[in-house]
């Protein structure tokens, strides 16, 4: 018997990052992955630590991490957004949420590597889509709009 529009689930489409000086290539990350969940998808958005986002690149993120969670859950395209584990264990975030799918960004190579071993070895169904990099706009990336503050500001 098929299952009425009401009964069916959600797919959960699950992606994560620093979001540090929330930008457009971010927003166009984001709207990709709930695409990749299909018309009803749920995203649920994993925004990292600060002093996991300190020892992964060596320097503290210029926003606290409760306000890049929060301008993050602030997007139209999220459902929610949470802080990850101090120890960035991305198979307690997996057991947590229990996605359908996982969208890793273009620069994410160890998180998606780190998620296809977890669900392998536990037999998980889940899909893994890389959201490519988008256009090369001047300022689609956070250490390029630092950069173009402190141009900016030398003068």
């Amino acid at each position: 018997m098929a299952q009425t529009r009401g009964e069916r689930k959600r797919k959960v489409v699950l992606a994560s990052g620093v979001f540090d000086l929330l930008h457009l290539g971010h927003v166009r990350y984001l709207e990709e992955a709930k695409k990749a969940g299909g018309k009803d998808a749920e995203l649920i958005v994993i925004v990292a630590r600060d002093s996991t986002v300190e020892r992964r690149k060596g320097v503290k993120p210029v926003m606290s991490e409760n306000q890049r969670r929060a301008l993050v859950e602030a997007l139209k395209v999220v459902d929610e957004a949470l802080l990850g584990y101090e120890d960035f264990d991305m198979e307690k975030v997996m057991e947590k949420i229990k996605p359908d799918v996982i969208a890793v960004g273009h620069d994410q190579e160890c998180i998606e590597r780190a998620v296809r071993e977890y669900a392998e070895r536990k037999g998980l169904k889940i899909k893994i889509v890389r959201v490519g990099k988008f256009s090369e706009d001047e300022l689609d990336s956070s250490s390029k709009i630092k950069q173009k503050v402190i141009e900016h500001y030398k003068r």
